[in-house]
């Protein structure tokens, strides 16, 4: 008898939801456009760190080659957006990893999906009302903090300097945005997009205008000049100039920073339930939303390196000092907007799906069941509710910086997983091919079968844990063995193990 419980309690954890379940209708509003949809993705995706982040990268790994940076990245985002987008045509319901998860590998991983992105969409959504408040605050010149610093310090460890209670009631104001309506938070989200979108064209346009393709040309003997003249060695800091100062090897290092820079598209494939059309918009929206951001951060790079040394750009600043550098000190008020309204649009961008997630998994009987309901607006007023809450909450007295660095691995971790989901949905055999499985013809790796199986299913999925060791022996030999094996071997080792994959 405790056998037969233990293996009942094990097939639970495994149970998968099926595509089209009995009795579950969809309450949402199906209002939302393909053009809603890119507007959600872009603003998403392009946040402040398209203001920060190229100076960064520029000036600490990749110098000018940085908008080769941006193109691996975009390509290895695309390769994980084609994921979502396939998932969104087949599946078109709410949840999206955790949805993904739940039809394809069982209940156990989309529980733990579920929650790795409702934490990863709190964390970002607390970040980044912290950063629009720092960002605010430095306008008028930190009053506000200030103020808090010397009446409401906290200094316990763990907790902020002061509490935000500017980031926690931006939070709370966006929340009830969402709560009354998503066609009225898309409105909003197209608003401050278009104005991102119009001061990041104004930036590239003028970098272009003022900038000089000597900075890609940079020599030795300027940067020992312009840093250290009176010395005749140059500091490794500032790499050797040229298009690739820090070697391709600073390249790729960059490109997986850029990688971080493109996180934010999968929103979209928690509209399924509100788009008229997902099966053509939710690929359509994926796709040219990670175009039009690898357009924008290509651009932007190129602009801020070809008006500026890659050596002297500001991390912190890069646009405001690099047109300071060329003679256009106005221009940082335009690029102060854009940063602003490039915030507002990632912070809808976090708490969007956040309480579409909660409502999935309400739905499904894996949180409390209230999260689930519905306003007459056709809403999830409770779910957006409570999320924004918590996230106010954690904006209010938490320092997040620690936890910021720990989204990364959400985020990879979603990414993966739903790249595995889609081959083992691909080869999963719907109900008349189980019930026809004694009819179904003998086959090899050479003769696969005409449509999936049981048997491809279970040689697919044996596969792809396969791969998955297989990925992690190189991440480890590459991370642990690269200074003793050497660079060379380490590029040998990679291309035998790619053949393998193939």
């Amino acid at each position: 008898m405790g056998c037969e419980s233990v293996v009942t309690f094990l097939k639970s954890l495994t149970r998968r939801k099926p595509l089209e379940p009995d009795g579950e209708e969809s309450n949402f509003r199906r209002c939302l456009t393909t053009l809603d949809l890119v507007a959600l993705g872009v603003g998403a995706t392009l946040g402040a760190g398209v203001y920060v982040l190229s100076g960064e990268v520029a000036r600490t790994v990749a110098g000018p080659s940085i908008i080769l940076c941006f193109f691996i990245a975009a390509v290895a985002s695309v390769f994980a957006g084609l994921c979502y987008a396939e998932f969104g045509a087949r599946v078109p319901k709410t949840g999206s990893a955790y949805l993904y998860s739940y039809v394809t590998v069982g209940e156990v991983w989309a529980f733990v999906t579920g929650w790795n992105l409702l934490l990863s969409y709190v964390i970002g959504t607390s970040s980044v009302a912290r950063a629009w408040s720092g960002t605010f605050d430095d306008l008028i010149g930190n009053k506000i903090a200030g103020a808090l610093k010397q009446h409401l310090s906290m200094d316990l460890p763990g907790l902020a300097e002061y509490p935000d209670f500017f980031a926690a009631g931006l939070i709370m104001l966006l929340a009830g945005i969402l709560a009354f309506g998503v066609k009225e938070s898309a409105i909003v989200n197209k608003i401050f997009t278009a104005i991102n979108i119009l001061v990041l064209i104004f930036v590239i346009i003028a970098g272009f205008i003022k900038g000089d393709l000597f900075n890609w040309e940079i020599t030795m003997d300027f940067i020992i000049n312009e840093t250290k003249p009176n010395f005749t060695d140059p500091d490794p800091v500032y790499g050797v100039g040229g298009f690739f100062p820090f070697g391709f090897e600073g390249t790729l290092a960059g490109a997986a920073t850029c990688f971080y820079a493109f996180v934010g598209f999968d929103c979209i494939a928690t509209t399924g339930e509100e788009v008229q059309n997902p099966q053509r918009s939710i690929p359509i929206g994926i796709v040219v939303s990670l175009l039009i951001c690898f357009l924008a951060y290509f651009g932007v790079s190129a602009a801020l390196t070809l008006m500026m040394p890659y050596f002297m750009l500001s991390v912190q600043s890069p646009l405001p000092v690099a047109f300071t550098y060329v003679g256009w000190d106005a221009a940082k008020y335009v690029v102060a907007v854009g940063s602003l309204c490039a915030l507002s649009t990632s912070l809808l961008g976090s708490m969007f799906p956040m309480p579409r997630v909660l409502f999935a998994m309400a739905r499904d009987g894996l949180l409390f069941k209230p999260l689930s309901n519905m306003s007459s607006r056709q809403s999830p007023v409770i779910a957006t509710l409570s999320s924004g809450i918590v996230a106010a909450i954690m904006a209010l007295l938490f320092d997040l910086k620690a936890l910021v660095d720990m989204m990364s691995i959400g985020t990879l971790f979603a990414y993966t997983l739903v790249a595995v989901c889609i081959l083992i949905l691909r080869y999963q055999p719907d109900v008349s091919n189980e019930l026809n499985e004694k009819q179904t013809p003998s086959w090899g790796i050479i003769k696969p079968p005409s449509s999936p199986n049981p048997k491809s299913s279970q040689f697919v999925s044996m596969l792809t844990i396969f791969m998955i060791v297989l990925a992690v022996v190189l991440s480890v030999i590459l991370s642990r063995a690269i200074d003793s094996i050497g660079e060379w071997w380490m590029i040998l080792l990679v291309c035998v193990c790619v053949y393998i994959y193939i």
